[in-house]
């Protein structure tokens, strides 16, 4: 039978992952760099060196412009069709299962190096939904992170819904009679669980979840703010004939998607790009583009997008997206009302998300007595206002928003 002290709690994250487990009553983080106990949750594959880097050292490989390929928020991909093909990579033909378990595998070695045990266990946090509700994704999306784990090394695998083990962590279990409201805002998703506490611990009264999250915060401020620069909504004359035609959308909207960026650099969109540029009746945007794809810059652009936004929401001076890498002098401004209406639709989701989960559980608005906000995208102030506004009587806090999940999932494999 496997001990208590060998099940290893792991938050595999769209963005960031962390780990830990039970240690003299309480959760012990691994410590997976010094200093610091989450872990970029990316890849990078340098063609030089043919070595595989994650974390850190995959980042900062991208940005000194090391030739290889770069990889983000392949949690995203479980579920699809794209987790069992096969690709190219390096030296091998590999599956995404493949590289997500080389990063898992990691994980467990950090953890074992640093504790002296051996896990052979896992709790892993899993978002309410990967896709949505009734989705036939979401039972093989399980599977196909199951697979991961099994290829990492571990031989016994077990899921917590994440908000569930914020929950846990959020010091509800001293709070008895409370209902309360966990908002995890991911990277990937955002998941609702409604919970009472009690002297028996925690129970959950309705999981709910919707497939948004930090990277499609990121992808919004991109295709309104960024895309424009390199074309989006411009027009193409026409091969023959007056008039002109709308430049196609498709390219726009994969470059601004964090899992999809990998796969923009083809012979064909390099083809295309150069065709629209002498086309365009605005060639100095299209030729923008054809710059991101023949130096290959999709990931750098995106870390800009993320970092304007991050400068927006803190309220920052004249906040804008540098984009230097791309044209010397080339910046677009990103004020903080701007995010209001470019988040719109974000905000209408999260809305919804909060609202069903209260009708799954039978539960009004004016029941809950206190929100907490977990997940690093929680931070964003759209958040919290929607959340105030729809439960303006409840107390509102903020966990350890990029570890609840992990200090959850440690406690909770101690009951395993």
């Amino acid at each position: 039978m496997t001990s208590r002290n060998n099940v290893l709690g792991v938050d595999f994250g769209t963005s960031n992952s962390a780990a830990g487990y039970l240690h003299n009553g309480k959760p012990h983080l691994i410590e997976m760099t010094p200093g610091q106990t989450t872990l970029p949750t990316t890849f990078f594959f340098d063609f030089d060196t043919r070595k595989t880097l994650i974390g850190e050292p995959a980042n900062k490989a991208l940005l000194e412009g090391v030739d290889g390929r770069f990889m983000r928020a392949l949690k995203r991909v479980l579920g699809t069709t794209l987790m069992h093909e096969k690709r190219q990579i390096l030296n091998d033909r590999v599956t995404f299962v493949d590289i997500i378990a080389r990063f898992l595998r990691e994980i467990k070695l950090r953890a074992e190096a640093e504790s002296g045990m051996t896990f052979d266990h896992v709790l892993s946090g899993r978002p309410v939904v990967f896709h949505a509700r009734n989705d036939p994704r979401e039972q093989q999306a399980e599977e196909d992170l199951r697979a991961c784990y099994l290829a990492a090394g571990f031989t016994d695998v077990d899921f917590m819904a994440e908000p569930e083990a914020a929950a846990i962590a959020s010091g509800a279990l001293e709070q008895s009679g409370e209902t309360g409201l966990i908002v995890d805002i991911g990277g990937g998703t955002s998941d609702f669980s409604l919970f009472r506490s009690g002297n028996d611990g925690v129970t959950i009264l309705a999981n709910h979840g919707v497939r948004i999250g930090g990277t499609d915060f990121d992808r919004a401020i991109s295709i309104d703010r960024v895309m424009p620069l390199l074309g989006k909504g411009t027009e193409l004359r026409k091969v023959m004939g007056p008039g002109g035609t709308p430049v196609p959308i498709a390219l726009f909207n994969d470059l601004a998607t964090w899992e999809k960026i990998p796969f923009v650099y083809t012979p064909q969109n390099r083809r295309l790009a150069a065709e629209m540029a002498r086309l365009a009746y605005e060639p100095e945007k299209l030729n923008r583009m054809c710059t991101v794809l023949e130096d290959e810059l999709g990931h750098e652009l995106a870390f800009a997008v993320e970092r304007g936004k991050i400068a927006a929401n803190s309220k920052e001076e004249q906040p804008r997206i540098l984009l230097d890498l791309i044209e010397k002098g080339l910046t677009c401004a990103l004020p903080a009302e701007a995010l209001t209406e470019i988040f719109a639709q974000q905000a209408k989701k999260l809305r919804a998300g909060a609202q069903e989960t209260l009708q799954m559980a039978g539960i009004t608005p004016a029941s809950v007595q206190r929100v907490i906000y977990v997940g690093g995208s929680s931070l964003m102030a759209m958040v919290p206002d929607e959340m105030k506004a729809q439960f303006p009587g409840a107390r509102h806090s903020f966990s350890e928003v990029f570890t609840a999940v992990t200090d959850g999932l440690a406690i909770a494999s101690s009951r395993l």
